[in-house]
């Protein structure tokens, strides 16, 4: 696993040994980024279930003027914190649920990556707690990485504006 572009471009990253944590691939990676592409500079990102924070990280690359990356995992906010000083960043990394982080940030984000794992059912609540906490800046985008034997879900107060599929990934786009 790698940094697909920008100013870390080709840097390597640490990442999990076996199959239990599923990262994004580098195609997935970089087509989402592909999409972003005008968002990302000087943007509040959070990368929510971060795992290596590869997520996080390639938004750093293309210039994200601050990113938060958050797991539940104190192995994955280990490895985040690792990858992140590789290239010399020290940013803030929650060991925390995303459900209690959404509850108790005050930050705001223009763009907010979650990718749980894909047994996780929550979706709603989460989009919920973001409305709800007004964690969007205007004309943010919420990314949701999921299985794609899973459906796109309607949230009220969201519009899905796009849907992409990469492998067994899909990646659903909601606005507010």
């Amino acid at each position: 696993m790698r940094i697909i572009a920008g100013k870390n471009k080709g840097k390597k990253l640490k990442t999990f040994s076996g199959t239990d944590v599923r990262p994004t691939s580098d195609r997935a990676r970089e087509s989402l980024f592909n999409i972003l592409s005008n968002k990302v500079l000087g943007c509040n990102f959070l990368d929510l279930c971060c795992g290596t924070g590869a997520m996080g990280l390639e938004a750093h690359s293309r210039g994200a003027s601050k990113v938060v990356f958050v797991d539940s995992s104190r192995e994955s906010a280990k490895l985040s914190t690792e990858n992140a000083k590789s290239i010399g960043l020290f940013e803030q990394v929650v060991v925390k649920d995303a459900i209690s982080y959404l509850k108790t940030t005050s930050d705001k984000f223009d763009i907010i990556f979650f990718d749980p794992p894909y047994a996780f059912s929550g979706i709603e609540t989460v989009l919920n707690l973001v409305k709800e906490y007004s964690l969007l800046k205007e004309n943010g985008v919420f990314i949701y990485e999921h299985d794609k034997s899973l459906k796109t879900v309607e949230v009220n107060g969201f519009s899905v504006v796009d849907s992409r599929k990469y492998g067994v990934a899909v990646f659903d786009f909601y606005k507010e």
